[in-house]
Formats: C-alpha cells, sequence, structure tokens
C-alpha cells in the first residue's frame, strides 16, 4: 500500500487515477510521494520515507530541488499540461495590449446610466482605437510546450513570427509550424518586432533579461509580454520605457507593488494557467509521472534527476540507485552485486549534472545484505528496490 499527500488541492481528475492500492494520507510524514501545486515546501522536514514530488505545473521555485536530490528525492514537474490555457492568454494580452478593450468597456460602464450612451459612443470610441495584429512581427523567445503553441498560433492569425531558442529539442522544432522563422540570434527579436513575448524558465542567466540594454534596442511602441516569471523583466528600466512610450504596453500576469503602479502596464493577476482544463492536465500528468517512478522506477520529466525509461520489469527484480555523478560508481555497484551472485539482465545509467541514476534489472532478488552494502557506497544517496 503506497501513501500519497497532498500539499494543496489537486484536482480530482489526476488523484482518481492512483491505483487501487494507493492511499491518501493527511500525514506527509509517512507519504512515498507529494503531490503539489504552490505550496512552499522550502521549510518544509523531508520525511525520510518520502520517494517523489510531483508538480502540477512547470514551475519548481516553491521545492528546495538540490536539497531533494541530496537526500534522493526525485521532482517532477508538468511541461506542456497548461501550455494552451497559457497561450490563449498570450493571445488575449496581445489583443487588448492593441486595441484599448478595456478603456473602452470602462467607458461604457462610466456611461451606463446615459441615455444617449449609443450617440456618445460614436464620439467617443476613436480614444479608443488601435491596430490588428494581423501582418505584425511577433518574436517568441524560448521555444518549449508554451512558446512553440504562441508561435503556431500567431502565425495562423497572420502574425509574422520570430522564434529564438538556442536549445530546441527536435521534437519541439518538429512542432513548429513552418511558417515560424527560427532564428539564431534574438537581437533580431529585439529590433524587428512589433511585440515580444518571453516564454524562458528562471536561471540566473535569465534573470532581469530584459534589461534597460535589451529595450533601447526594440522599436519605438513595441508591446512587451510576460507570461513566464516576473523578474525576467527589469521592472525599473520598462517603467522608464513606458514613461518614455519605448514600449507601448508592457502586459505581465504578474502583480507586484511595482507593476500594479506602472504607466501602459496591463497587469493580470497570475491567470496564466488558472483555467479548469490546465488543472486537470496538471494533475493527470503529475500523477502518470508519479505512479510510474514508484511502480517501475522510470523517471520522465524530472528536474533534479535524469530522464530514464526501462518500461515495465520482466525480470526477478529491479534496482533503483540515485548517486552523486562521481567516477568508478558504476563498477562499485557492479561489482558488489557481483561478489553476492547476483546477474544484471539489463542496466541503465543516466546522469545530470551532479547527480545521475542508475536502474537495474536483475535475475535475482537481492538479499538485505546486498542492499547494506550498495547502501554503504560513497556517493550513493538512495537505494531502493522498486520490484
Amino acid at each position: 500500500m503506497k501513501k500519497i499527500h497532498c500539499l494543496n488541492n489537486i484536482s480530482k481528475c489526476g488523484t482518481d487515477r492512483l491505483p487501487q492500492d494507493y492511499v491518501m494520507t493527511d500525514s506527509v510524514g509517512e507519504a512515498e510521494g507529494v503531490l503539489v501545486r504552490s505550496a512552499n515546501m522550502h521549510e518544509m522536514e523531508l520525511p525520510e520515507s518520502l520517494l517523489a514530488v510531483a508538480r502540477a505545473g512547470a514551475g519548481v521555485n516553491n521545492i528546495p530541488l538540490d536539497a531533494c536530490a541530496q537526500e534522493g528525492i526525485v521532482v517532477f514537474n508538468t511541461p506542456g499540461a497548461n501550455a494552451n490555457g497559457v497561450k490563449e492568454m498570450v493571445l488575449a494580452g496581445m489583443l487588448i495590449a492593441s486595441r484599448d478593450l478595456i478603456g473602452g468597456i470602462e467607458w461604457c460602464r462610466s456611461n451606463a446610466d446615459d441615455e444617449n450612451i449609443a450617440k456618445a459612443t460614436e464620439k467617443s470610441k476613436k480614444a479608443f482605437a488601435g491596430c490588428e495584429i494581423k501582418g505584425k512581427k511577433l518574436g517568441v523567445i524560448g521555444l518549449g510546450a508554451i512558446g512553440a503553441e504562441v508561435a503556431n498560433a500567431a502565425a495562423a492569425l497572420g502574425m509574422e513570427v520570430y522564434g529564438y531558442d538556442p536549445y530546441i529539442s527536435v521534437n519541439a522544432a518538429w512542432m513548429l509550424n513552418r511558417d515560424v522563422k527560427h532564428i539564431t540570434s534574438v537581437d533580431k527579436i529585439y529590433q524587428e518586432c512589433d511585440y515580444i513575448t518571453i516564454h524562458v524558465p528562471l536561471l540566473e542567466t535569465t534573470r532581469g533579461m530584459i534589461n534597460k540594454e535589451k529595450l533601447d534596442e526594440m522599436k519605438e511602441g513595441v508591446v512587451v509580454l510576460n507570461f513566464a516569471r516576473d523578474v525576467l523583466v527589469d521592472e525599473d528600466a520598462m517603467a522608464q520605457a513606458l514613461e518614455s512610450g519605448k514600449v507601448h504596453r508592457y502586459v505581465t500576469d504578474f502583480p507586484n507593488p511595482k507593476s500594479a503602479h506602472m504607466k501602459n502596464t496591463i497587469v493580470i493577476p497570475h491567470l496564466g494557467a488558472s483555467t479548469e482544463e490546465s488543472e486537470d492536465n496538471c494533475a493527470k500528468m503529475a500523477v502518470k509521472e508519479l505512479v510510474d517512478y514508484l511502480e517501475n522506477g522510470n523517471i520522465k520529466n524530472s528536474v533534479n534527476y535524469p530522464n530514464c525509461d526501462m518500461g515495465v520489469c520482466q525480470a526477478a527484480s529491479r534496482v533503483a540507485v540515485l548517486h552523486m555523478n562521481i567516477p568508478n560508481m558504476i563498477g562499485q555497484i557492479t561489482g558488489i552485486l557481483a561478489e553476492q551472485g547476483v546477474n544484471i539482465s539489463d542496466m541503465t545509467n543516466k546522469s545530470r549534472d551532479k547527480y545521475a541514476y542508475t536502474l537495474l534489472d536483475l535475475e535475482n532478488v537481492l538479499e538485505p545484505i546486498t542492499l547494506q552494502k550498495l547502501n554503504s557506497i560513497k556517493g550513493v544517496l538512495r537505494v531502493r528496490v522498486v520490484r
């Protein structure tokens, strides 16, 4: 019986997919798996029983990734599960930034009691006029699951789309509409595009990437959209660009005391992935990843350990070893198994930065002494008998 704890309310579309021998527990201290959305785990004591954390969403700022890795706890996220919801919000952001729909709606509300509102409308509507997005240039920085969907949708709407991503995967490239121009220099986007939307993860190299230098490169009257992370944009520099008119509109999904007061900024209360469909999709993907790891030892979409998939175990047993990525680790693991007379029928070893993962299918059932010896190897973080 495997025990799962939810740190947030998780859609039943996901939790209903847990196998029959799984139970939900109110105590995180006895859980083997945790499902989480926005709860802050940085101050949480990680229980010894915990094997995996699945984040129902893409961002993992609320999870102590390295601390989990050090304890042999695999952390998953759900990239792409909310991509359509965010894509639709980006398109809405472009439209409301291009035509003053918000100002027009507010005007109608403030004049609702005017018996001549229909007549007054014809005189006042010019103040809310704008431009169409068809034929305009859109620059998409980051062509992951969300960025690719935005690029494809914008191309379908008749925009001239430029995409930039130096780390684009082969699968992501195949998913792009052929009308999307994949460029190798992001400066082309800054210099030529009428709309710029960013879809990159928060790293030290991307923090404040939209700064004064980049804003100075942009076209006069550009619209910048940020549905990724607020700190990707230097908001002091953005405020100056908005004040001068260099940036026509800044659309952000991240309210804070600064963005909420900036001129010509459309601030949305973090609604990018706030749809029933996105929450359901994220929950279903998170549960699927969690169960596949607990049942089969397979890792997909981890953010602190390498991906590894050996399917369903057909051998006598399967053992997972989470360890530091250091020399001679495989030699020590296989050497101990050989000493104990254990034959390996299949094995996969993958690494990611300073951590690694070894999955072994064995022709024998491991004896307790063998597990003890594996656990005693310097650099081994956790040994788990999957089945």
